[in-house]
């Protein structure tokens, strides 16, 4: 989707701002309200931008202001630019997203709230009941799951931040994922302890399971397709594409793995636990060492800046 980028600035900058603006290829239209903001004060630019272009246009508007606490910026998606005039070029863009929406995303899908311990519980009740069931229940409770379960947001946001020296980002992406993880572990317990009390299951069925069994000890190709899934997970974050990141989460292991933690101490075989716990920290390492490298070119060959906040 291409973009429209409402700036707010203090008047003093916008008449050499508009004018820089104003001979971009990549801007498709471009607007002025000279006092229109409130709060910040300042003239508003509405600025209609291809994809290419919105790291140019955000760059140069922080160049402009002298004080960075002077500048806001709303960002939004425009669903199509009908422009004759300009057709090659809206023809011709690229699908990227900034870095300020990255963190955006990755703030709202992993920030610490209620609605996100309780769905990663619910993720981690899930897969504790695919862990001790037949093939066919149990691929169905392992997708749902990692669909259900919120848990790749918070660790993209380490590799996003390592790349870009935003230390607070990183620290929120581990406390995030410390906490929704310690729910998810604690929710696949309880769920195994009512399985065993009930009788539905108990410690052999659960360490003979099969799909445990790869969990344990996972092929080359196993890990292979988690691999593949990490790093398609980072590229749809920066291509802008979260409503596929499905099929990354469901093509790694780490919520089942959790939920085998959990699991594995409740039925009293810490060494089940353990296992769950290298996979868990197998898959999470192939999203930092992959998305890292990744995000470190998009940095150094297409975004060329650091985010303005």
């Amino acid at each position: 989707m291409h973009r429209t980028l409402e700036l707010t600035i203090p008047s003093t900058a916008t008449d050499s701002l508009q004018q820089e603006l104003a001979s971009l290829d990549s801007v498709i239209g471009l607007s002025l309200q000279r006092g229109a903001s409130l709060k910040p004060v300042g003239d508003v630019l509405t600025v209609h931008v291809l994809n290419r272009g919105a790291d140019e246009v955000l760059r140069r508007a922080r160049a402009a202001v002298q004080k960075r606490e002077d500048l806001s910026v709303v960002t939004s998606e425009v669903a199509s630019f009908i422009s004759p005039a300009d057709h090659h070029a809206v023809d011709d863009d690229r699908d990227e997203a900034i870095w300020e929406e990255m963190e955006s995303g990755l703030r709202h899908q992993g920030r610490i709230t209620t609605n996100y311990l309780v769905l990663m519980g619910l993720g981690g009740i899930i897969a504790a009941i695919g862990l001790v069931s037949d093939p066919v229940p149990q691929a169905v409770a392992f997708v749902a799951s990692a669909i259900i379960a919120p848990g790749f947001d918070p660790m993209t946001k380490v590799p996003l931040g390592l790349v870009l020296q935003r230390w607070v980002l990183v620290w929120h992406g581990l406390k995030s994922a410390f906490a929704g993880y310690a729910v998810l572990i604690a929710a696949s317990a309880a769920t195994m302890a009512a399985l065993i009390a009930t009788g539905e299951t108990d410690a052999t069925a659960l360490a003979t399971n099969s799909e445990v069994e790869h969990l344990m000890h996972p092929k080359l190709t196993e890990l292979l397709v988690a691999a593949a899934g990490a790093l398609a997970g980072v590229v749809m974050l920066a291509a802008f594409r979260r409503s596929f990141q499905a099929g990354p989460l469901i093509a790694m292991a780490f919520i089942p793995a959790a939920a085998l933690i959990g699991a594995g101490l409740v039925v009293g075989r810490p060494d089940l636990a353990v296992e769950g716990l290298e996979r868990f920290g197998a898959d999470w390492g192939f999203i930092v060492s992959l998305g890292v490298p990744f995000l470190w070119l998009k940095q150094r060959f297409l975004h060329r800046r650091q985010p303005l906040v």
